[in-house]
């Protein structure tokens, strides 16, 4: 607490009024957190584990597959690679394209990768999300580019 100790207002033993705030408890509060939060932060970061594959690229010479990319535009216009459909045959035909990729996996199993137009309507894009889930195909990777 703070007092004001003489002054011109009163007599000898006249404290007077004192109307500054007194931020000393307010700054010991703000120091004790302040050290509870540095001595507690760095151990949560090290105890996090990540288990990454080694960067090892693929040896020369070898031949890279290509993802099936599905591309969405304006007006609900719909490209397998480059190959137009629409939502009604979507899973026929990537289906179809899968299984001359790999015919060693099962087609809805294998990662689809699916990219849409900036300006693509979202319910068209969640139409072509719906559809594709709806009929087993949950490998599905989204593509975005930037500007």
């Amino acid at each position: 607490m703070a007092a004001k100790v003489g002054g011109k207002s009163g007599g000898k033993f006249d404290l007077g009024q004192n109307s500054d705030m007194n931020v000393t408890p307010f700054v010991d509060v703000m120091l004790v957190l302040l050290i509870i939060f540095m001595v507690s932060i760095p151990a949560a970061t090290v105890s996090i584990k990540l288990d990454l594959p080694p960067a090892i690229p693929p040896p020369p010479g070898t031949i890279v597959k290509e993802p099936t990319l599905i591309n969405i535009q304006r007006g609900q216009r719909i490209f397998i690679g480059e190959t137009a459909t629409s939502l009604e045959r979507l899973t026929g035909d990537l289906s179809l394209q899968l299984q001359r990729d790999d015919p060693a996996v099962p087609v809805t199993e294998q990662r689809v990768y699916i990219r849409g137009d900036r300006d693509v309507l979202y319910g068209d894009f969640m139409a072509v999300m719906n559809t594709l889930q709806g009929n087993g195909f949950y490998q599905v990777a989204l593509i975005n580019e930037e500007l």
